[in-house]
């Protein structure tokens, strides 16, 4: 088992340098929309981080360094968890399209869990689909990474039956 475990333990850090890539380019991307369509920087991930950590940052609270701390500090865990993936064989395109939602629903449940965001439902459209194919585009490199890093070494044929 300790040599299962360091298997994984190294995928997990595999995943995380995925993930700062994946961020990365998504950040990229990001950018050039926001050339196109003037959408303004969004600072609730600041507010949210900053909310978890036991402050009260108001609406119009604008930190920078908060902002990367929690876009960069998502990307990373939530990279280690595809790394892991990828080594016991959770893979390919069906587990990129999985994480892509993982990843949402991690910013979504941290954002209305501290009271800091609002419920995507209740967003106009245009900024629903701005989120989901930047985060898209976020889970595909990701996974994309650490499929191409991370032999499935661990991935097992046991339970492959519901009984």
């Amino acid at each position: 088992m300790a040599g299962r475990g360091r298997m994984l333990l190294k995928a997990a850090g595999t995943g995380t340098v995925a993930g700062l890539a994946g961020v990365a380019v998504m950040t990229a991307g990001e950018k050039v929309e926001q050339l196109v369509t003037s959408r303004p920087n969004s600072y609730v991930p600041a507010r949210t981080l900053l909310t978890l950590l036991g402050q009260k940052p108001d609406d119009d609270a604008r930190p920078p360094a908060w902002n990367h701390a929690m876009h960069w500090g998502t990307g990373a865990v939530l990279g280690a968890l595809r790394g892991v993936w990828s080594v016991t064989g959770i893979r390919g395109p069906v587990a990129n399209s999985t994480h892509t939602v993982v990843r949402l629903a991690t910013d979504q449940t941290l954002e209305n869990a501290t009271g800091v965001g609002a419920p995507p439902a209740s967003w106009p459209t245009d900024e629903t689909v701005v989120d989901v194919v930047h985060k898209t585009v976020y889970s595909w490199v990701t996974g994309s990474l650490c499929d191409a890093w991370i032999p499935p070494l661990l991935e097992s044929r046991r339970g492959t039956a519901s009984h």
